[in-house]
């Protein structure tokens, strides 16, 4: 059942999108004719991959309206569904996981997956493209020194220790199947304490500052080849195959016709794993997401 909070917040994006909200450039902000509205989650990635994606439509003359960090798929995915945003680029389990609660948690194919969200993003008005090569896990990181000194590698690792340990994550951690409740039900982790970080960067500064012990990071994280940081083998497999995959307004594939798939699905069979953590330490150095993106196109 969809929250009220979280219908409110989708009408609320409806009133942002409609009077041009200021993360749009000045000629996104005038209502543009059959434009695909492509909108990002509040994470750096997503906003890169949204402006990646949104170049393959400008290519295929389709003309496009981008939207950063609107919120959490509680908000966006339920925008697309109502037809307030065209495109977003998502994450196979995790989406499937919101489409479908409850989905078996264990090691399925990406194949599966994309099966399985394809029937069910088909009843909400939204075609699901071609997932691409690139993947992006959630993945539970320590600090090194704690990793050497405990012998702690695996999640598995961590049920001895984790009562005395405090853990770090998303306000929106608890109520994710695959970050609190799947560690509690795949690992039997219980913490002493469970603190929000805002944000990716605050939960590495969190971690090197011992403020908490083991805290959420995507597997693709720029930060992870600096930070004498270590990424828990998630060994008991919890999280599903995350192959990033635009999901698409079935009016907006029909108006965009052919020309406008064979773009998308170029982009994602280019796009890598090794392509998102470059990108992601692009805008860590600084770039923005347009311009990281540029870059990904400049390359090709």
């Amino acid at each position: 059942m969809r929250r009220p909070g979280a219908v409110t917040a989708v009408l609320l994006l409806l009133t942002a999108l409609l009077s041009g909200c200021a993360s749009a450039a000045p000629e996104q902000r005038r209502a543009v004719p059959d434009a695909v509205r492509v909108a990002s989650y509040d994470f750096a990635e997503n906003q890169v991959l949204a402006e990646v994606y949104a170049e393959a439509v400008r290519r295929a003359g389709v003309p496009v309206v981008v939207q950063h960090g609107i919120g959490t798929r509680e908000v966006v995915l339920p925008a697309l569904e109502q037809g307030v945003v065209d495109l977003v680029v998502d994450y196979l389990g995790t989406a499937l996981e919101f489409a479908e609660p409850g989905q078996p948690v264990g090691r399925r194919t990406p194949a599966d997956l994309h099966a399985a969200l394809t029937r069910a993003m088909a009843e909400r008005g939204a075609t699901v493209l071609a997932p691409a090569p690139a993947e992006d896990q959630n993945g539970f990181a320590v600090r090194a020194a704690f990793s050497e000194q405990t012998g702690v590698r695996r999640l598995s690792d961590l049920a001895v220790v984790a009562p005395g340990l405090v853990f770090g994550g998303p306000p929106e951690c608890p109520e994710r199947r695959y970050c609190l409740p799947g560690l509690q039900e795949v690992y039997g982790l219980e913490f002493a304490e469970v603190l929000a970080v805002p944000t990716r960067a605050a939960t590495v500064e969190a971690l090197l500052s011992e403020e908490i012990d083991v805290g959420l990071l995507e597997t693709t994280d720029g930060r992870l080849a600096d930070a004498p940081l270590v990424l828990l083998d998630d060994d008991r497999g919890l999280q599903p195959p995350e192959n990033v995959v635009p999901l698409l307004r079935t009016e907006a594939l029909e108006r965009g016709g052919e020309e406008l798939r064979t773009a998308l699905d170029a982009v994602s069979a280019r796009l890598s794993s090794a392509d998102l953590v470059r990108l992601n330490r692009l805008v860590l150095d600084g770039r923005t997401p347009a311009e990281a993106a540029a870059l990904w196109w400049e390359g090709r």
